[in-house]
């Protein structure tokens, strides 16, 4: 059984600076590497590691190696939804031997988060940020304190709520084996995310 518990942060304004650099800088980390997706029509993540990793903690290095892991894993996933999704107006089979669009990530972006760049321990979050780990405070029920002890956290993602202020998604299920699609890809329709754009110049 897949859950998804989304959580507000109640930020303060140096805090919202902080997410917003971090928010950022992820973009930029996703737009260097999406010529190369294009360019290869790889979109696989450990591949994508191994082709980008080391070039990309150069050009990156405030980014912190597990937070460019992360981004490598946006782009892969982002990509397959694009070229994948049977739904997509860019799948692969629609476009046949044209070259790939090229995909630009939002500075507003979600960012992706792990259990090295985030943690959640007695009602206290403690976060990555450009600029040292953030903490809040949160406010969890009971049977949600419960999903971090009982079910598998499969995806953390942050991004940007109405108010223009931040919130995060933890996508939880049941043990899994590790080669299943994650919990929130369930929540993808084929249609193209809102924080990217579809560049199809030659």
């Amino acid at each position: 059984m897949n859950h998804m518990l989304r959580i507000p942060l109640n930020a303060s304004p140096a805090q919202l600076d902080s997410l917003r650099a971090l928010q950022v800088a992820f973009g930029q980390v996703c737009n260097t590497l999406a010529p190369l997706v294009q360019a290869s029509r790889c979109w696989n993540r450990v591949t994508l590691h191994h082709l980008a990793y080391k070039k990309l903690r150069e050009k990156f290095p405030a980014m912190g190696s597990q937070m460019v892991c992360n981004a490598i894993y946006s782009v892969s996933r982002t990509s397959r939804l694009v070229y994948q999704h049977p739904d997509s107006p860019f799948n692969l089979s629609r476009l046949g031997e044209k070259a790939l669009p090229l995909l630009r990530f939002t500075d507003t972006c979600p960012v992706y988060f792990d259990r090295h760049t985030l943690s959640v321990r007695d009602g206290h979050l403690s976060m990555y940020t450009l600029d040292g780990r953030i903490r809040f405070h949160l406010a969890l029920q009971p049977r949600d304190e419960t999903s971090f002890h009982e079910q598998k956290l499969r995806e953390i993602v942050l991004s940007r709520n109405a108010a223009d202020g931040f919130e995060l998604s933890f996508y939880f299920s049941k043990p899994l084996d590790e080669e299943e699609i994650p919990a929130s890809e369930g929540l993808d329709s084929g249609e193209i995310p809102e924080y990217v754009t579809i560049d199809e110049t030659p």
